[in-house]
C-alpha cells in the first residue's frame, strides 16, 4: 500500500436511522462501498439535516470499524457549503468532488490507487471506466440509479400504509431495465459461444455450465428469463479472477456463418449488463430497503422476478456479505418466485409516461423554412442587441502564460479565436461584477473563463464548477501555477450545486445545459453571461421542455421548436453562406425563446453576437439582469 496519501475528508448527510440504514440513502450507500472496498482513506464526518443528534445515537449501529464524526453544516468548508452532500475535499484545500456518482468514482480510484493489488475494486467501474460517470441531467441510467431509485424507496418507507400499496413507477422501470438485452464490449464473440452452446443443449439436454460453478450461482438460478449458463460463467469468471469461459470446441460452420443480427442476445446478470459494477453497490442498499419493507408489509414479489433474482445473485459476489455485516445489513434469503400470469406482470409493469425515454421522433423532414415562416406571420424573427463593446479587449500579451487559453493543448489559431471568445464574456462580466461578488463558471472545463475573471478581479470569489475531473485538475493546476486564492473548484453535475452567488458565466455550455446554468441564475436571482452551443443536443428533460417562452408554445409545437435547434448546428464555416445564414439565424431564434422565457421570470436579457462574429461559429452570448 502507498503511504503519503493526503488525508481527505468525506461528508455525508445525516436526517434520520431506519432499521439497519442511515438515511438519506446516498449516505448508506456510500458507507456501503467504504465497507466493501475496505476503505479507510477518508475522515468520515455526518451532516445532520435537523436538529442536533447525539453521537452516541448516531454512530452506535454504523459501518462497523469505521470512525465517523458529527459536524454542523455551519461547520463544513465553505466551498462544500455550496454543494449536496456527499461531498469530498482534501483537507484545507479548495478543490471539492460533490454529489454520489462523482463521489463513489472518487472512493473507487483512490482505492486502487492507494493499494493497486485491488484491481477488483477498480473493476467496479467498468468497461473504459465509465460506470456512471455520465451525469444524471443527460444519462437516463445515471438519473435512474444516483436519483430516482433512492428517492423513490425513501418516499415508500415513510408513506402511510394506504399510500404505498403500488409497487413505485422507479422500480417498475428498473425491472423493466433488466429484462433488456445487454450489449457489451465483444458481444459478438460471447453471443456466439451462447449459440453454440444453445445448439450442444438441444442435442444432449444437459447444461454445460460445471459442478463447483453451479454451486456457487444457485441464488441466480431462479429468474423468469434466466440468463443461461454462459452469461453467469462470464460473469462470474470475471469476478472470481478465472478466465473467461471458451467454447468447448472450436465453433461450427453454421455458427460461424450466423450473421450478427441472428445472434441469440445476452441476458442481464448484474445492473448494467454482465458485469459487476458500483451501480449494482448504489442499488443494493435501496433494493434491500425497498424488499425489507415490501416483506413487513406481506406484499407478493411475483412481478419483481427480475429484481430478486438480481438480489439474490448479487449477494454471491465476493465481499458483498461482509460488507453488509459491516453496515449491519440483514440481507434477505428470498424464496423462488414462480411467475405471476402474464396479464398480471403486463398491468403491473405499466411505467408511467414521463419515466419513459422521450419517444417522439428526432429524425425532422425537412428544412427550418416553414417553422421561420410561421414565426414571421406571428411577428417573431430572430434580432439582436448592439455589442456594448465590440472593440474590448484584454492584453494578452501582458498576462502570464498560464492565464492564456494557449497554455492548454490547442493550435494558435484555435488559441486566437478563444482569446476572442474571452475577451467578450469577461467585457461584460467586467461591467456587472462588483467587489465583493461571487462568481460561477458553470461548465468550466479547464478553467479558460474561470481562471482568466480570477485573475482579473482580485477582488471577486470565482467558482468553476464541472463534471470532468480531468479537465478541473488541469483548470486547478494552472491556478496554482498563477498562485490564485480566490478561486474554487468543484467537480459535480450543476443540479448538486446550490450555493447564492452573484454572477453566472458560461462558455459553450452544450445543449441542455444552457437552460440548466440560466435556471441556477434565476433561482439565485443573479445575473448572468452564457454564450450557448451544441442545440442539435437540445431535447425535452425530465425538467425542461421546450419551447421555454410562452410566446414560443403558443406557436410552434415541440417537433417545430426542434427542426429550429436542428438547424441552428448548420454554422460551420465550411458551409455554403446562405445555409450558415440560416442556422444563425435558427440559433437567434432558440436563444430568443430563452431570453423570452428568462425575462417573464423578471429578467431584462440580451442576445448578442460576439465580435468578431468569426471567433466561433457559436457566437451567440446571453447577458442577463434582474429587474
Amino acid at each position: 500500500m502507498k503511504d503519503n496519501v493526503a488525508e481527505e475528508h468525506l461528508y455525508l448527510a445525516f436526517s434520520h436511522q431506519y432499521r439497519d440504514s442511515i438515511f438519506p440513502l446516498h449516505t448508506s450507500i456510500s458507507l456501503f462501498l467504504l465497507s466493501y472496498c475496505d476503505c479507510k482513506l477518508f475522515k468520515v464526518f455526518l451532516v445532520p439535516t435537523g436538529e442536533d443528534v447525539g453521537d452516541q445515537c448516531v454512530t452506535k449501529n454504523l459501518a462497523g470499524d469505521l470512525e465517523v464524526h458529527l459536524i454542523s453544516r455551519c461547520q463544513l468548508p465553505v466551498v462544500v457549503q455550496s454543494c449536496t452532500l456527499p461531498a469530498v475535499v482534501v483537507k484545507d484545500d479548495k478543490f471539492c468532488r460533490a454529489g454520489l456518482s462523482v463521489v463513489l468514482r472518487h472512493i473507487i480510484q483512490k482505492t486502487f490507487e492507494a493499494d493497486p493489488s485491488k484491481k477488483d475494486v477498480l473493476e467496479l467501474l467498468g468497461f473504459k471506466k465509465t460506470c456512471l460517470k455520465a451525469c444524471a441531467e443527460v444519462s437516463q441510467w445515471t438519473r435512474l440509479c444516483e436519483i430516482s431509485i433512492p428517492l423513490a424507496v425513501e418516499r415508500f418507507l415513510t408513506a402511510s400504509p394506504e399510500h404505498c400499496q403500488a409497487i413505485p413507477p422507479d422500480i417498475l422501470l428498473l425491472e423493466r431495465k433488466l429484462g433488456e438485452p445487454v450489449r457489451v464490449h465483444n458481444d459478438d464473440k460471447i453471443r456466439r459461444q451462447k449459440l453454440q452452446q444453445q445448439k450442444a443443449s438441444a442435442k444432449v439436454a444437459v447444461p454445460v455450465l460445471g459442478e463447483e460453478a453451479t454451486e456457487e450461482l444457485k441464488p441466480g438460478e431462479v429468474h423468469e428469463h434466466p440468463p443461461s449458463s454462459l452469461e453467469l460463467s462470464v460473469a462470474f469468471s470475471k469476478l472470481l479472477a478465472q478466465e473467461a469461459p471458451e467454447a468447448i470446441n472450436r465453433e461450427a460452420p453454421h455458427v460461424r456463418r450466423t450473421k450478427t443480427s441472428d445472434l441469440p442476445l445476452l441476458d442481464h446478470v448484474f445492473a448494467e449488463g454482465l458485469y459487476f459494477t458500483v451501480a449494482d453497490l448504489v442499488l443494493l442498499p435501496c433494493i434491500h430497503q425497498f424488499l425489507v419493507c415490501s416483506k413487513k408489509q406481506g406484499k407478493n414479489l411475483v412481478n419483481l422476478p427480475l429484481i430478486s433474482s438480481w438480489y439474490r445473485r448479487v449477494q454471491e459476489v465476493p465481499g458483498v456479505k461482509k460488507a453488509a455485516g459491516k453496515c449491519n445489513m440483514e440481507l434477505l434469503q428470498l424464496p423462488e418466485l414462480v411467475s405471476a400470469p402474464k396479464e398480471q406482470l403486463q398491468h403491473s409493469a405499466s411505467v408511467p409516461d414521463e419515466l419513459e425515454e422521450d419517444n417522439e421522433d428526432s429524425h425532422f423532414i425537412g428544412g427550418p423554412r416553414p417553422t421561420m415562416t410561421k414565426l414571421m406571420e406571428n411577428g417573431i424573427e430572430a434580432k439582436f442587441s448592439p455589442h456594448p463593446c465590440p472593440s474590448w479587449t484584454l492584453d494578452w500579451t501582458s498576462l502570464p502564460s498560464a492565464v492564456s487559453p494557449g497554455e492548454g493543448k490547442m493550435s494558435r489559431d484555435r488559441a486566437l479565436r478563444k482569446q476572442q471568445q474571452l475577451n467578450n464574456l469577461v467585457a461584460a462580466v467586467t461591467k456587472l461584477a462588483k467587489p465583493g461578488d461571487l462568481i460561477v463558471d458553470f461548465c468550466s472545463g479547464g478553467g479558460h473563463v474561470g481562471i482568466v475573471l480570477a485573475y482579473m478581479m482580485p477582488s471577486c470569489q470565482v467558482v468553476l464548477i464541472e463534471n470532468k475531473e480531468l479537465s478541473l485538475i488541469r483548470a486547478k493546476d494552472r491556478s496554482d501555477e498563477l498562485g490564485l486564492n480566490n478561486i474554487w473548484f468543484i467537480q459535480a453535475n450543476l443540479d448538486y450545486f446550490n450555493g447564492t452567488f452573484n454572477i453566472g458565466v458560461a462558455l459553450h455550455a452544450c445543449g441542455v445545459a444552457t437552460d440548466m446554468v440560466i435556471e441556477h441564475c434565476l433561482r439565485a436571482r443573479a445575473a448572468f453571461v452564457i454564450s450557448p452551443c451544441c442545440y442539435g443536443f437540445i431535447q425535452n428533460t425530465d425538467k425542461f421542455k421546450y419551447p421555454r417562452s410562452h410566446q414560443f408554445k403558443e406557436i410552434l409545437s415541440y417537433k417545430e421548436h426542434m427542426i429550429l435547434c436542428r438547424f441552428a448546428d448548420q454554422t460551420a464555416v465550411q458551409l455554403p453562406p446562405e445555409r450558415r445564414l440560416i442556422g444563425k439565424q435558427c440559433m437567434g431564434l432558440v436563444d430568443l425563446d430563452r431570453a423570452w422565457a428568462a425575462e417573464e421570470q423578471n429578467y431584462s436579457v440580451q442576445v448578442i453576437s460576439m465580435e468578431p462574429e468569426s471567433c466561433s461559429p457559436k457566437n451567440n452570448m446571453f447577458v442577463g439582469i434582474p429587474t
